[in-house]
């Protein structure tokens, strides 16, 4: 279970990470090559989302979708200074739960 925890996280991390840079360079006016290094990183999580040992693509990137909210709320309070409110951590909460059911839910 932590090895699905750690390849959720990193791939958010790149996904999260190269989008912000590539925010940075297009909405911010920052150097091209912020840009370049973004499109790198978010094609890195393409590939750490395929170590995932679950055996459908499907059910890895719906579930992974829900951590993906939390930790882009998460990368919100920390990187752009933006305080979560009640309901930003409420729905994060729901998508824990969501992905929870879809990835341990006991199958026949």
């Amino acid at each position: 279970m932590i090895t699905v925890i750690l390849l959720f996280l990193f791939a958010g991390l790149a996904e999260i990470g190269g989008g912000y840079l590539i925010w940075q360079w297009l909405r911010e006016g920052k150097s091209a090559y912020l840009g370049l290094i973004g499109g790198f990183v978010l094609a890195m999580y393409g590939v750490i989302a395929t170590f995932q040992q679950f055996p459908t693509f499907g059910r890895v990137y719906a579930a992974y979708g829900g951590v993906f909210i939390v930790l882009s709320v998460l990368w919100g309070w920390s990187v752009d200074k933006k305080l979560p409110d009640t309901y930003d951590w409420i729905g994060a909460l729901i998508c824990i739960i969501g992905v929870s059911v879809m990835l341990w839910a006991p199958r026949g």
